[in-house]
């Protein structure tokens, strides 16, 4: 096949690694993680770049996208003529964990733990991941949607500040996913020192290219990632599991 990928550059390290092995064709273009501050600007952008490759001179056989939800950064991104997949995922913990059940086993019960991996370190000005959308009132993008959907901004806002006192369980706490791929980078132990200085304990799990290989290679089991047709677009469903879903345009 040939496919087009777009992918933030958090992942690029990852992402070039399953390049290098796909038995496909595989374009890749890499959008910067400082695009993330805001979930809406990302999206014109993801959907910017989702036209551009249906315009070019190549006729591909999908476009891939290596994102999760990301604050609703993918929500509503559809295509005219091609394939579209997206992991199903919460945002791009989820994909360097290697599934949803990971991050569910880890994030659950405090799903605005703060993570950063090898992409976050030498990528982008911060070290940690602390909000989908840049607002640091907010500091998880789905669950806090589901609030907002319900409640409304101001209530939500109330309720989640009553669901997360200062001083939480997991707020002090900080997590490095390390791609066994990308350890001998060292970025671990830059990790640690940058997480001691702003007076945080450091877990340390380990990450899995399940998610970014399966995608690259064209292993797109619908339980792992959906796929869109032409004439559907991304609908957000905020769950444990199916993450997403599809809807006309």
């Amino acid at each position: 096949m040939l496919l087009k990928l777009i992918s933030c550059n958090v992942f690029q390290r990852e992402a070039c690694l399953c390049l290098a092995d796909s038995p496909h064709v595989i374009d890749p273009e890499f959008t910067e993680l400082g695009e993330h501050s805001r979930s809406a600007g990302l999206r014109t952008l993801l959907q910017e770049r989702i036209d551009a490759a249906e315009a070019g001179t190549k006729t591909y056989d999908a476009i891939l996208l290596l994102f999760g939800l990301c604050g609703n950064a993918t929500i509503g991104l559809h295509t005219r003529q091609t394939r579209l997949v997206i992991p199903r995922a919460h945002d791009c913990c989820t994909i360097l964990l290697g599934s949803r059940r990971t991050f569910q086993e880890h994030f659950q019960d405090n799903p605005s733990t703060p993570f950063g991996s090898a992409g976050y370190m030498e990528r982008g000005d911060y070290f940690l991941r602390t909000s989908d959308d840049g607002d640091p009132k907010v500091t998880i993008g789905d669950a806090y949607q589901q609030l907002v959907e319900k409640f409304g901004a101001e209530d939500a806002q109330f309720i989640w500040d009553q669901m997360h006192p200062p001083g939480q369980a997991g707020q002090d706490k900080a997590v490095f996913i390390d791609v066994p791929e990308t350890a001998h980078l060292g970025y671990r132990d830059k990790f640690h020192e940058k997480a001691a200085a702003a007076g945080k304990q450091v877990v340390d799990l380990p990450g899995n290219l399940h998610l970014i290989r399966n995608l690259l290679h064209g292993h797109w089991d619908p339980a792992e990632f959906l796929v869109l047709s032409p004439g559907q677009q991304a609908a957000g469903v905020y769950d444990w599991d199916q993450i997403i879903k599809a809807k006309p345009t």
